[in-house]
């Protein structure tokens, strides 16, 4: 990976090098370890959502800020960027209507954002308020069949292998199809909204503010 790419090590160590902190400085702000803040920063290792949570929060940063471009850096015509992920590395977010496995979360400004997805709720009951945000979206079926409910068109019913591309601002749902304890599926966002990560990060709390 090129030394000038945009990661969240970069943004780390960018961050202490402004605020002229050491790791052990930054692990006592943070209240994450030494050892762990070192391996993030050299891009050996990502954080969970409770610990990006918990940096953001400290270090007085809203979530979105973890995974958006700086505003001051300029555009590349080529970034040579590449990032190997697999779900042990994933962001993992956890809701009572699914589970979230954010992908690729070291490269920052990311044109689309990637996340496996599992699927439990099972009606538009459980699940609750269609969901709407900016942009649009890719869905792939890699386990399981699910339902799709959208705000103007009928229901359908997507099995493993199939997929659906829709505008993420018309209101949606994805539950799992009768028959099915838990679908799987792969979810590609996209959008020019450089508040899209944090709109869907928003998303997820008022999710598990449902069952609270």
């Amino acid at each position: 990976m090129p030394a000038n790419a945009h990661t969240l090590g970069t943004l780390l160590r960018g961050l202490r090098d402004r605020e002229g902190l050491t790791l052990k400085q930054m692990s006592e702000k943070s209240g994450i370890p030494v050892s762990t803040l070192s391996k993030v920063e050299h891009d050996r290792l990502t954080l969970t959502y409770d610990k990006l949570q918990q940096l953001a929060q400290r270090l007085g940063m809203r979530m979105s800020e973890l995974f958006a471009e700086d505003a001051a850096s300029p555009p590349q015509a080529v970034t040579a960027r590449r990032s190997l992920g697999d779900v042990e590395r994933a962001v993992r977010v956890e809701t009572p209507n699914y589970d979230y496995y954010y992908l690729h979360t070291e490269l920052r400004g990311k044109r689309m954002i990637p996340v496996i997805t599992k699927i439990r709720a099972k009606s538009a009951q459980q699940f609750g308020d269609l969901v709407r945000h900016a942009g649009e979206e890719y869905i792939f079926v890699l386990k399981g069949r699910i339902v799709v409910t959208t705000e103007f068109y009928d229901p359908v019913v997507l099995e493993e292998g199939q997929s659906i591309y829709i505008d993420s601002s018309m209101g949606h749902a994805y539950l799992a199809a009768e028959g099915c304890d838990e679908a799987e599926v792969l979810g590609v966002m996209s959008s020019d909204d450089e508040e899209l990560m944090q709109a869907l990060l928003d998303l997820h709390e008022d999710q598990k503010q449902l069952r609270r």
